[in-house]
């Protein structure tokens, strides 16, 4: 079985990304990200604290429940949607093969 899956983002500018990500090495998006220079600031190292991080899922993949903290967080932050999630709590794993997220605005 491979260990890399595919992510598909939309930045912030509308440009399209292909990102391959391990799924051996318990990374989140926000790492991946950051992994490949996209602008995903992480302020809060991952901890559900910042939103600076903030995606929105855009296709129909299953992703775990939101926790308390993710949920309190977005709660607080701007251009919130239905969809919308940390990218600091998506882990990279099969079950999410071929999601496609976009970058929320930062400011």
């Amino acid at each position: 079985m491979p260990q890399d899956i595919t992510i598909h983002l939309t930045d912030r500018e509308g440009v399209h990304h292909e990102l391959i990500a391990p799924t051996d090495m318990q990374m989140n998006l926000m790492e991946i990200c950051k992994a490949y220079e996209l602008p995903v600031a992480g302020t809060c190292g991952g901890m559900a604290m910042c939103a600076s991080c903030q995606c929105y899922v855009e296709s129909d993949h299953v992703l775990p429940e939101r926790s308390d903290d993710e949920e309190a967080m977005l709660s607080e932050a701007f251009f919130v949607k239905d969809n919308s999630r940390l990218g600091c709590q998506i882990q990279m794993t099969y079950a999410i093969d071929g999601l496609k997220v976009s970058l929320a605005p930062s400011e």
